[in-house]
């Protein structure tokens, strides 16, 4: 499925659209460019969720627990990581084990050790200078079984299905 968004404020309505699918357990990795939006992605996720503080990139800290919502979130920012091997560090395992739901910045960098379960939503610039677009791709079946009902909030910003392209 392909989205496309035309403010920052939109961009995070759409996060919190996604939001409301979630389930415990669920990972969804973010991927683009720097400056492309994921974290006003998280930052609209998040809000959905429950969170009140404010969510920053988690850059040099690389993960931020967010507690008090709808569900735990674990917001991670992989940009960093040199190596595969320093995802152990991150104690993702772990993470993913505590029914929390788990948002993955650069998380494509690293999806040699993610699980085999995850929705990626990859996030270029558009025309404008806030003109976003967001491509979704679910792997494995969580959320190819939620397929119909991320198409229907995705609704107002949807531009095609994917179909054709195989994505979501």
């Amino acid at each position: 499925m392909i989205a496309a968004t035309s403010s920052v404020d939109a961009t995070r309505e759409l996060a919190a659209a996604v939001a409301e699918l979630v389930r415990p357990g669920d990972v969804i990795v973010l991927a683009g460019d720097l400056g492309a939006g994921k974290t006003a992605f998280a930052q609209g996720f998040g809000a959905c969720l429950g969170v009140e503080e404010p969510i920053t990139s988690p850059t040099f800290t690389l993960v931020s627990q967010y507690r008090g919502g709808r569900l735990p979130l674990y917001h991670l920012d992989v940009y960093r990581l040199e190596a595969l091997d320093e995802v152990a560090d991150l104690g993702l395992v772990e993470l993913l084990d505590e029914g929390a739901v788990t948002l993955i910045e650069w998380g494509d960098t690293i999806a040699a050790a993610l699980p085999t379960d995850f929705l990626e939503i990859s996030l270029t610039l558009g025309d404008g200078d806030d003109d976003r677009v967001l491509t979704f791709a679910s792997v494995g079946p969580r959320w190819g079984a939620r397929r119909r009902a991320l198409a229907t909030v995705l609704g107002p910003w949807l531009v095609t299905d994917g179909a054709e392209e195989g994505t979501c």
